[in-house]
């Protein structure tokens, strides 16, 4: 009798047929001890190969304490809250998840939202169960014919697009990671967000929450939207601005609002949300249907079978594609390109449709980990830092439809690594270079044409203006007025009386109002930001 290989430790109610890859395999022998805690759930992973887990056990700091011979923890969801990806990390363990086995349950849910709306499903149920029989109230309106706008269209927003386009919508889509083609392939309309609000029907929200996401529709946003426009977010709650929902429901000026995700869950029992008769709201319901739970345990016990007998890590949310010996020795031409793909991702923020990484220097198996590294950095910005990594930036960037290339280039005369990042995108291309100097102290050497010398650490301010007498103290003096310290000043022009771009490192992130004050000045042509890791 072949004795098993691997021992998976299944730590949480899992569904049984899910896991028929690893049960129908012999080399894999299946543990169901779900509801275990501290010391009994510690040994238990130590004494694992793998241990699948979904949302009710989790793997902290004290549970990795001695992993013993544990390699990879899965987790049937998306989420990872439940897990100390840093201290896995730390061990060595790979920590896989299943990020598309509830795509189809949330874009159902999503649309079966915007349906209860659009015919005032729930509050005619209410209705018939007090014994009325009241249709003149409960009169809706139909799909068919009109917009639906999308902030996002990945997997789930994409999902919900092609639904829209069968009941006869035009949808109108906001994404700024989604280039032309893939955009034919939807039969949707790319347009910035502004007009999407403007002329949607409906707007559906499919955004991870990010810095850059939070409170993406607040007051202002809503304002713009058509009378009677509805609006529904089963994406991730604090990505609309409730207190601002709830003023614009009551008076008026929506037509409804649907949502099953919230800033703080559970909702509070007396919620302003919650006495409102024109919204719809649901607990968190987006994954909650047996073929999902079926679909992310048959999703992570494919993941696990994979990681643990080839070694294929592409569900993997931390763990790199290379040793760890080699991972060490590459850090910190790693790190610098990711901080080189933020910055051109920051320059060229829209529909990324290409990337080429050239690097130069003497790490001979560098390129396809750089490769993964600036992607993270590219991809970063609209799929929030837990949601790309260095193993999956590349998988990401394909369902994207970008286009990657990588190109070893002989030994650069003035530096000794030298990596280079181009992008193009629907809004212009970028060009930026890096290099490691001394004991692998990170600089930016060149951005578009010009020539620099900047840290890339914090916050980079970016100003393209013309080249005339006292851009710099008028530039210094108003950011000394909003209270902002300037680090590095680093100005390079072409020839005198061009254009001239400038780099200034900040202490902290400039605000909004500070921005459009700098887009105020005269001589000022362009101004960009973007944070980088300290």
């Amino acid at each position: 009798m072949i004795q098993p290989t691997f021992r998976i430790l299944i730590a949480d109610k899992i569904s049984a047929d899910g896991l028929l890859p690893l049960q129908q395999d012999s080399r894999f022998e299946i543990v169901n001890r779900p509801g275990l805690t501290g010391e009994d759930l510690a040994r238990a992973v130590a004494d694992a190969d793998a241990v699948i887990v979904r949302s009710a056990t989790k793997i902290s700091r004290a549970t990795l304490t001695n992993p013993g011979r544990l390699k990879v923890i899965g987790r049937a969801g998306v989420g990872v809250d439940t897990i100390d990806v840093d201290a896995a990390t730390e061990h060595g363990i790979a920590v896989l998840n299943a990020p598309s086995g509830n795509t189809i349950s949330a874009a159902e849910l999503a649309f079966a939202l915007i349906l209860a709306l659009v015919r005032r499903v729930p509050a005619a149920d209410r209705s018939m169960k007090q014994g009325e029989w009241d249709r003149g109230r409960f009169s809706g309106t139909e799909l068919h014919g009109k917009t639906m706008g999308l902030v996002g269209a990945g997997r789930i927003g994409g999902e919900v697009a092609r639904r829209a386009r069968a009941f006869g919508m035009r949808v109108l889509v906001n994404d700024p990671y989604l280039n032309e083609e893939r955009a034919r392939a939807l039969e949707v309309e790319l347009a910035p967000l502004e007009e999407v609000l403007r002329r949607a029907d409906v707007l559906s929200i499919h955004v991870p929450l990010t810095e850059g996401t939070a409170g993406l529709i607040g007051e202002d946003q809503l304002s713009l939207m058509k009378p009677g426009a509805l609006l529904v977010n089963a994406a991730r709650g604090g990505i609309v601005d409730e207190a601002a929902l709830a003023r614009a429901l009551t008076e008026r000026r929506l037509g409804g609002a649907a949502l099953d995700v919230f800033e703080q869950e559970p909702l509070a029992p007396d919620h302003p949300l919650r006495g409102l008769d024109n919204i719809v709201l649901t607990p968190h319901l987006g994954a909650s249907t047996e073929e999902a739970q079926q679909n992310v345990a048959l999703e992570i016990a494919e993941a696990v079978r994979d990681a643990l007998l080839d070694g294929d890590l592409s569900k993997a949310v931390n763990a790199p594609a290379i040793g760890g010996d080699a991972m060490r020795r590459l850090r910190p031409l790693l790190d610098l390109a990711e901080r080189l793909g933020r910055l051109a991702a920051a320059l060229a923020p829209g529909g990324v449709s290409h990337a080429e990484v050239r690097y130069a220097g003497s790490a001979e198996d560098a390129l396809r980990p750089l490769v993964a590294s600036t992607l993270v950095g590219v991809l970063m910005p609209v799929v929030g830092e837990r949601g790309v990594n260095f193993v999956n930036a590349l998988h990401l960037a394909k369902t994207r439809g970008i286009e990657v290339q990588s190109t070893r280039l002989s030994p650069h005369g003035d530096y000794a690594e030298y990596i280079e990042l181009r992008l193009a995108s629907r809004e212009g291309d970028a060009r930026v270079a890096g290099t490691l100097l001394g004991e692998g102290h990170p600089r930016v050497v060149r951005i578009g044409d010009h020539q620099m010398n900047v840290t890339p650490i914090g916050a980079l301010v970016m100003i393209r203006n013309r080249d005339v007498p006292g851009v710099i103290g008028r530039v210094g003096t108003l950011l000394g007025d909003a209270g902002i310290n300037i680090a590095e000043y680093h100005q390079a022009r072409l020839e005198a009386g061009g254009d001239a771009f400038a780099v200034i490192r900040v202490d902290s992130r400039l605000a909004q109002a500070a921005i459009a004050a700098l887009r105020q000045l005269a001589e000022v042509l362009d101004v960009r930001q973007v944070q980088l890791g300290e």
